[in-house]
């Protein structure tokens, strides 16, 4: 095969150090998202597996606020870490399918300006590893293609192992991929034992994890089949817009020309397999009714095939080529503007309602500490003589972990909740048979009729009117359990 131009390293990295510069710096402007307060407890309790996930992204997080300091920007410069990660893989996609400089550069901005990569490069969750690992697979597998060497199979199943460590959606990949080149070609490189043994060195990294998943009866597929039971309809209706949103409107001219490049292209033929994987990815996404967000990496790939064409226009000489050019820059401009609104902490918190309706995960990253105070006034309600046999019960993991975090400045007890891995973690003594304070949110309400004689006591409120799952939450003060803790704990156990 022809040899590859060179990589821009100097611009590409300029843009990648930029945009995750940008992202520390905001880093600390809320507070932790629910996600975050449930992996800084997950990382306290080490295991090759949890309830909702493989076992990376809370040994990550662990490892973050041990180096970085325990606050929001020491656990999240690792993700923006990643985000410039995710810079520099879509740029180098771009090169493995010939873009230039300028191409490459393009790519870098673009990806640079998506409102998903910003997003995640903002937060620090399984998706922040899941998106540069999707990336670097996908880059690996073009490698493969475009050589036909089957040595780059052990890289690619080394790269899937390691994805399959923090989540399990690169599965999604692997299923679709093989067969796109087997249909698409070029089939040689399904040949021979190469191809083996890649699978057999993914299924050695991610072996101790399998095991956990199958001593714990696969609890993963429990959580998947409530997200498509309790979501799948929204999540469905929402997937094509959002396929949009995510990426960004300003981006499709670009992501549909290398998608029209990869599937009619003679110049890159030996990569069609991409152009036949991301539509059937989102009709498996769509089918199993699982979250839009599951085909975005390969829309990046698609972007990345887009960008050599787009910069090739941008460069031909016209008479309005340098106006053109502008106008471009301009669009890229408003775009990443809209983006940066949506998904990062630059609005004050009281104004959040205005982009919560379309990027939710924004609210979440405020009034936890409010909900640990009502909680407070709670456990300041019990008794003094009784609080030794009192428990703390949440009716989720983001409950559950504001309370471990911010509990102890009110005097709280270390909480229990049965959602998620929170249940492996209880359940209480059954000698703790005084005095319950109940957070008890309206998603989940049929908890409140293993506890008695409850009555509410407090009500968060988060300072800013948002309407998150929290706000207006009761904390109800009960005077005990309708049987013992180890009775009741697998009725409280809840996956989704």
């Amino acid at each position: 095969m022809p040899g590859l131009p060179g990589f821009a390293a100097g611009p590409v990295l300029a843009v990648a150090a930029a945009v995750a510069g940008f992202e520390v710096l905001l880093s600390g402007r809320y507070g932790f998202h629910r996600d975050e307060l449930y992996f800084l407890v997950a990382g306290h309790h080490p295991a090759w597996g949890y309830i909702d996930q493989p076992p990376l992204t809370p040994l990550l997080g662990r490892a973050s606020v041990a180096l970085f300091g325990d606050s929001p920007t020491g656990l999240r410069l690792v993700s923006a870490l990643l985000c410039a990660g995710t810079v520099v893989l879509v740029a180098l996609t771009a090169r493995e399918f010939g873009a230039g400089r300028g191409g490459q550069v393009l790519a870098a901005a673009c990806t640079a300006c998506s409102a998903m990569v910003l997003a995640v490069g903002h937060l620090f969750s399984t998706v922040t590893f899941d998106l540069p690992a999707w990336l670097a697979v996908s880059l690996l597998a073009l490698r493969l293609l475009r050589t036909g060497d089957g040595r780059w199979w052990l890289a690619v199943g080394a790269a899937t192992g390691v994805a399959l460590l923090n989540k399990d959606l690169v599965l999604l990949l692997v299923v679709v991929l093989v067969p796109a080149i087997w249909v698409t070609g070029p089939r040689r490189v399904l040949r021979g034992w190469w191809p083996m043994a890649g699978a057999l060195v993914a299924l050695a990294v991610v072996l101790p994890n399998l095991w956990w998943e199958a001593a714990h009866g696969w609890p993963q597929l429990t959580v998947a089949a409530g997200i498509s039971d309790k979501d799948g309809i929204a999540n469905r209706l929402s997937f094509v817009p959002m396929q949009l949103l995510y990426l960004s409107p300003v981006l499709i001219p670009i992501w549909v020309a290398g998608f029209r490049r990869l599937r009619r292209g003679p110049e890159l033929r030996w990569a069609r397999a991409f152009a036949v994987a991301y539509p059937v990815i989102c009709l498996v996404v769509l089918a199993c009714g699982g979250k839009p967000y599951y085909a975005l990496p390969l829309l990046l790939v698609l972007t990345a095939a887009g960008c050599e064409p787009t910069a090739q226009r941008l460069r031909a000489p016209a008479p309005d080529s340098s106006r053109r050019r502008a106008r471009f820059a301009a669009w890229l401009a408003v775009g990443a503007l809209a983006n940066v609104v949506i998904t990062l902490p630059v609005l004050p918190a009281r104004l959040l309602p205005a982009v919560t309706w379309i990027y939710p995960e924004q609210g979440e990253q405020v009034g936890w500490p409010e909900l640990a105070a009502a909680a407070g006034t709670g456990w300041s309600a019990v008794p003094p003589e009784l609080r030794s046999r009192a428990v703390v019960f949440a009716a989720n993991y983001g409950e559950a972990g504001a309370l471990a975090r911010y509990g102890a400045r009110y005097g709280l007890p270390v909480p229990y909740s049965g959602h998620m891995s929170f249940a492996d973690w209880g359940p209480p003594p059954d000698t703790a048979d005084g005095p319950v304070v109940l957070l008890h949110p309206a998603k989940y309400p049929a908890v409140e009729r293993y506890f008695t004689a409850c009555h509410q006591v407090a009500q968060v409120d988060n300072g800013h009117a948002l309407p998150n799952q929290e706000q207006h939450t009761p904390v109800l003060l009960c005077t005990g359990t309708t049987a013992p803790w180890s009775v009741l704990w697998p009725q409280l156990r809840h996956y989704y």
